[in-house]
This record gives C-alpha cells, sequence and structure tokens, in this order.
C-alpha cells in the first residue's frame, strides 16, 4: 500500500530535506511537487488543498526559519499534518458497553463486508479475547448466510443461523436474544449490500439500526476504489449515524488516496485496514504509523507487534538453546524450513521490509523479484528431503538428489544452492551462539554490510534466496541495550 505515493512523496522532499537554509521559492517548489504526488494518488482535491495550505503556512513561519535545520524541521511539519489528515489518533472500538456490544456493518456489494466480517470476529476473539457470534441480515444475495457460516467456522466464533424468508429485523431481533442468553461479549451483524446506492437499501439499513441500537456501526469500503470511497462513505454517514470506517483491499491499493481522503471528507475514523484475503489480515489503523510508512520512515511499532504475536515463542527458545549449545552446527534443514515458514505467516520479505526504517523502497524489489515463489520452492525441497537428510545434508549423494528434485518439482541447481546458502546461514548461526559473535556481528550489520544501496541496504545476507538485495547498512546497533551482553 502506498508504494507509489511513497515514491513519489520520497524524491519530492530529499531535495528539501538537506537544506540548510529553506525560503519560500523551495518550498513552493516542493509543495508543488507533492501536490502533484497527492493528487496523482488519487486523493481528493479538497484534502489536497487544506493539506498543502497548512504545510505551507507552518513552513513559511518562525517555526521553520528559527531550526538549527530548517530541511528537517519541514519534514516534520509534513509528517504532523500528514498524521492529521489520516485521522490524528488511533481510535478503537467502544467494547466497555453492556453486553452484548452489538456491531452492525454496512457497505455496498462486493466490497469485502462478509469476510471483514469473518476478520474482526478473529481479531476480536484473539487479540481482545471476547467471546463473539455472528450473525447474516442479507436475505438478498444467493449463499451469503452460508459464506458468514463457513466463515465462522474458519476463524472458531459461534454461527447464529437466519433464513432468507426471515425480515432483517426479526433476524435482528432473535440474534440479540440469543447473544444475551449465550453470554455473548460481541455480536457482529453482516448486512445486505448493493451494487450502488438506492433508497430501498437505506431505508432497510436505517430500520435495523433503529432496532438494534449497535454500539458501532462501521462503514465498509474498497479503498481500490479511490475517491468513489469516500464520496460512497459521505453518503452512507448521511444515513447512517456511522461510528467508524473498515478499508479493505487496502494492499492492491498502491496508490493510498481513499486512506487519505476518507477520514477527512466524512469526519468518521477509519478503525481497521484490510491488507489481504486471508481471515488474519486485518490490521488497527494508527495514523501515526501510516504517516510513517508514506515517507519511508517504517513502521516498527506494528513490526514488533507482529513479531509477538506470529512467531512460536517456544520454538524460537529451543531453537536458541539448540544453536548455542552446538555453537550453530545443530541448525538444520528443519529449522530453515521454520524460518520460512515463520516469514510467510509474516506477510513475506516485502511486508517486513514496508516496515522497517528506510527499507519502504525496497518492498517492491522484494515483490519484483518474485522472493514469494523462491521461498516456497525451497520448502518444497527440504519437504521432500527425508528427516536423515534434513538432519544431515552432507549424506545426499547423486540418487537422493534425483529423488528430492523429482519430488519438489524443481532442478539440481535449486538444490545445489538451497544446500549452500543452508551453510552459510549455519555458519551464521554459529557466529551468534555466542554473546561475543553476536555484538561482532550487529556492529557489521550497523556499519558496513557491503555497497549501500538507496535505503540503506548492503550486501547479501547469509541465508538468503539467490539475487536478494541484504540488509546491510543504516541498522544501528546500541550496545548499552543488546539483551546478549
Amino acid at each position: 500500500m502506498f508504494e507509489n505515493l511513497q515514491e513519489r512523496l520520497s524524491r519530492s522532499l530529499k531535495k528539501i530535506s538537506g537544506q540548510s537554509k529553506i525560503t519560500e521559492d523551495n518550498i513552493q517548489e516542493t509543495l508543488r511537487e507533492v501536490r502533484m504526488s497527492l493528487l496523482e494518488a488519487d486523493v481528493a482535491l479538497p484534502v489536497v488543498r487544506v493539506f498543502i495550505d497548512r504545510v505551507k503556512e507552518r513552513a513559511t513561519g518562525t517555526e521553520v526559519s528559527t531550526s538549527l535545520s530548517p530541511g528537517q524541521e519541514f519534514l516534520k511539519i509534513v509528517q504532523a499534518e500528514l498524521v492529521d489528515v489520516l485521522g490524528g489518533t488511533f481510535e478503537p472500538l467502544n467494547l466497555a458497553a453492556k453486553p452484548p456490544v452489538v456491531i452492525l456493518m454496512a457497505g455496498l456489494q462486493g466490497v469485502g463486508k462478509t469476510t471483514s466480517t469473518a476478520k474482526l470476529a478473529r481479531y476480536l476473539t484473539e487479540r481482545e479475547k471476547k467471546k463473539v457470534m455472528v450473525v447474516s441480515a442479507d436475505i438478498y444475495r444467493p449463499a451469503a448466510i452460508k459464506q458468514l457460516q463457513t466463515l465462522a467456522d474458519e476463524v472458531g466464533v459461534e454461527f447464529f443461523p437466519s433464513d432468507i424468508k426471515q425480515s432483517p429485523n426479526q433476524i435482528a431481533k432473535d440474534a440479540v436474544a440469543h447473544a444475551k442468553r449465550q453470554f455473548i461479549d460481541v455480536l457482529l451483524v453482516d448486512t445486505a449490500g448493493r451494487l450502488a446506492i438506492d433508497q430501498e437499501m437505506m431505508q432497510e439499513i436505517q430500520s435495523l439500526q433503529k432496532t438494534l441500537v449497535p454500539t458501532e456501526t462501521l462503514f465498509v469500503v474498497d479503498a481500490m476504489t479511490g475517491q468513489d470511497a469516500a464520496n460512497t462513505a459521505q453518503a452512507f454517514g448521511e444515513a447512517l449515524d456511522l461510528t467508524g470506517v473498515i478499508l479493505t483491499k487496502a494492499d492492491g491499493d498502491a496508490r493510498g488516496g481513499a486512506a487519505l481522503s476518507v477520514r477527512h471528507i466524512t469526519g468518521k475514523p477509519i478503525k481497521f485496514i484490510g491488507m489481504g484475503e486471508k481471515t488474519d489480515a486485518l490490521e488497527p489503523y494508527h495514523p501515526d504509523r501510516i504517516a510513517s510508512r508514506i515517507l519511508g520512515m517504517g513502521d516498527v511499532l506494528s513490526l514488533v507487534e507482529e513479531i509477538e504475536r506470529t512467531v512460536d515463542k517456544d520454538k524460537a527458545e529451543k531453537l536458541a538453546k539448540k544453536i548455542t549449545k552446538s555453537k550453530g552446527k545443530g541448525f538444520d534443514l528443519e529449522d530453515m524450513r521454520d524460518q520460512f515458514v515463520q516469514m510467510r505467516n509474516m506477510g513475506g520479505m516485502g511486508a517486513l521490509m514496508e516496515k522497517m526504517p528506510g527499507m519502504g523502497g525496497m518492498s517492491q524489489m522484494m515483490e519484483q523479484k518474485d522472493t514469494q515463489a523462491q521461498f516456497k520452492r525451497m520448502e518444497a525441497i527440504i519437504s521432500s528431503m527425508t528427516p536423515k537428510e534434513r538432519a544431515n545434508p552432507d549424506i545426499l549423494n547423486g540418487s537422493r538428489k534425483r529423488r528430492i528434485t523429482q519430488g519438489s518439482g524443481t532442478s539440481i541447481q535449486d538444490l545445489l544452492r538451497l544446500i549452500k546458502q543452508f551453510k552459510q546461514m549455519q555458519k551464521m548461526m554459529g557466529k551468534m551462539s555466542s554473546a561475543k559473535g553476536m555484538n561482532k556481528m550487529m556492529n557489521a550489520l550497523g556499519g558496513a554490510g557491503g555497497a549501500q544501496a538507496p535505503g540503506g541496504a548492503g550486501g547479501a545476507m547469509p541465508g538468503q534466496p539467490q539475487g536478494l538485495p541484504g540488509l546491510g547498512g543504516g541498522m544501528p546497533f546500541d550496545k548499552k541495550k543488546n539483551p546478549f551482553s
């Protein structure tokens, strides 16, 4: 998300960031480029005007002129105003109301409303530890009720059955009554959508809102519709008492215009963004973190939260003990495959790069190099081996290699490349096995790392697929905060 906007803004702001003196002329030139970047990202014109005017007013004032580093001060102003346009602060769901807390999902057909209902149910179950029930009040779309039931089973939440012969209001009343009897914490109500806004649809959902009196009414909108997303959200906001917005398909929106427009035009906070098709691909919307990503500053907080949530701590601890005890020799191909799986669970190398400071532009390179396919190919090779071969690849002879490559649908060259990379990774793990070795390696990562690429990337890191850029430069390491020393 935001790839195009990030690239354009980085180019525009780079010229002014190192300036020792800011003049009205270079501010004007930079803002002209920023304006074009925002408009090309499909940001609504009123939003662009407000943003540019605010930045210009602050940049030409004493705030920048008295600063010791005017260029950096200008960037801070751009970031602060970007955060403000994106919504200011994170606004969580109101889950403090008397249970069951009713959340009504509204939106047009095809925007991912039913999938978002399931994603939100999973989010509330896993991260908020709530007992969740879902119900479909969509009596028009064929198989809508069955779809929600299937998704509810997948995410492990209770499903309240409904029928197309019932009215949406009756379904809602029955679901609330059942939720009370079952001591449900949160009830999610999926509603019918239409291909376009129409009077009948609005009246039905207004009636449903009066019946339910929901704590939250969330408008689900497709980020890829750009400015139309903001306009549709505004129309729904005028008809319903909306409390927030869920922006879906944000992973496919390279421009990012919807995120910058919806909040400003509707006055309603974006509460979540959908970043993929899987049921765990729903992220809380933090304006400050989004602004950092757009400006190429990374999103370390989200990265840390994701690692804590997805990494198997017991496995990681066992692997650390195993490596330390054997000085790296205990690291085998089974462990290497586990690392690939963990990375895939976190969205792949591109998704990780996007959240790392100074690495925003690298995420596109990762996707272009088809790294996901390379990781899958290596996983397939390892999976085609016997446990004995994974533990000791030195026993691989010609016949074993042929069996493995035929079983995984790969070539001998792919297998040899994997073994070479495994040896490099095993060697690196040996260096990591001592506190002293860890200090040396981290200092190397913070300093040299080979030739510097844009964004602070250096040479290829051992264990990465062939041709992947490394993570060499631009990663400072503080010895005082080193937990291994």
